[in-house]
């Protein structure tokens, strides 16, 4: 074991999280679930959503045999819904080939959906016992400052180079507690903006400490300019005040996921609902333009509402458009900002 490492480990003896609902009952299936859920989501986020799901998918068996939709259900307002969706496959996956078993070697682990070296080591030590490295974004940040790895982590070479010294590091025994320490030091105390240096147990041999310049490690990815798009978001009622909603496809942004029509900018939307439906739609109001932004992109969206003047059939036949009211119980997966458009159009009709 490293000296690097053995201080590591009596901090977290002393300081570490060790209350978090994956921590109680350790399954690889519950680590697993959590690893996938805090990929780029803080902890304090996750955990209600780790918790619900666990009530309603308390084993892989019960998710495998989950419907693709009320999996979304359960994710939806965390985003990354790929994660989701792999997260399902996998799931479906360990219980076909497997016999409901988790693999117990890395490789096997990765050839899952959705699980990189990181998770597997993650799921291998936490919930194995195995000495398994990992490289999650706190474990990148604390290594980077500690050892002066220039470069941002996303280059190969500085990833590289950060592997080894993950390697390195990882003790033979006690690899749970470290790797769990790893990540709590880098989400608590080598935070990304203001660390506290003064209570880091490795301080004393911290490269970035000595050079007074934590803020160089790890390096920032290259800056791109972020594009703009934008798109008319329908909110087509019909008589009942219900509102329209579609399945997306299964792959791209909240793939699988129910949201409102979306139309081009230079598409007229009462021509659309002719030749979606023949009927006659109505202009009710357009709402302010909201912006949400992806990883890659900025999305404007710009609601409009319509009103039918008769229910068209096509929608009751199809399995891919639903009309939907909270009132009526049912709760489809819906994308985070859609869901907060949607409350407040019906919050305001309760009001009024």
């Amino acid at each position: 074991m490293t000296d690097f490492a053995h201080r590591i480990l009596l901090w977290f003896a002393a300081h570490g999280r060790k209350d978090l609902p994956w921590q109680q009952n350790p399954t690889s299936y519950r680590v697993w679930v959590s690893e996938i859920m805090l990929q780029q989501t803080r902890v304090t986020t996750v955990i209600p959503y780790f918790v619900r799901f666990m009530q309603r998918f308390p084993d892989v068996q019960a998710l495998a045999a989950a419907a693709p939709d009320e999996v979304l259900q359960y994710w939806s307002g965390l985003g990354y819904y790929a994660r989701a969706r792999n997260l399902h496959r996998a799931a479906q996956q360990v219980v076909a080939e497997c016999a409901g078993q988790f693999p117990t070697t890395s490789a096997a682990m990765q050839a899952l959906p959705g699980i990189g070296r990181s998770t597997a080591g993650a799921i291998l030590s936490l919930a194995q016992g195995q000495s398994q490295p990992i490289l999650d974004g706190n474990v990148k940040r604390v290594l980077a400052r500690h050892h002066a790895v220039a470069g941002w982590p996303g280059q190969a070479s500085v990833l590289k180079t950060l592997w080894a010294l993950a390697e390195q590091h990882t003790p033979a025994t006690h690899t749970a507690d470290y790797n769990q320490a790893m990540m709590d030091l880098g989400a608590t105390v080598c935070a990304r903006h203001h660390p506290a240096c003064a209570t880091c147990p490795v301080a004393a041999t911290c490269a970035a400490y000595a050079q007074h310049n934590w803020q160089a490690y790890p390096g920032k990815k290259p800056r791109q300019a972020i594009p703009l798009r934008t798109t008319q978001f329908l909110i087509i009622r019909d008589p009942a005040g219900c509102v329209l909603l579609e399945k997306r496809p299964s792959h791209g942004i909240w793939g699988g996921l129910w949201s409102l029509p979306e139309l081009p900018t230079d598409q007229e939307p009462l021509t659309w609902c002719q030749q979606q439906w023949s009927v006659v739609a109505n202009w009710r109001r357009d709402l302010p333009v909201r912006r949400h932004q992806f990883t890659h992109f900025h999305l404007d969206m710009l609601p409009r509402e319509y009103e039918l003047a008769q229910t068209p059939l096509q929608v009751q036949e199809a399995d891919v458009q639903i009309w939907y009211h909270p009132q009526r119980g049912i709760t489809p997966g819906v994308p985070a900002p859609v869901n907060r458009l949607l409350d407040e159009l019906f919050i305001q009709e309760q009001a009024t």
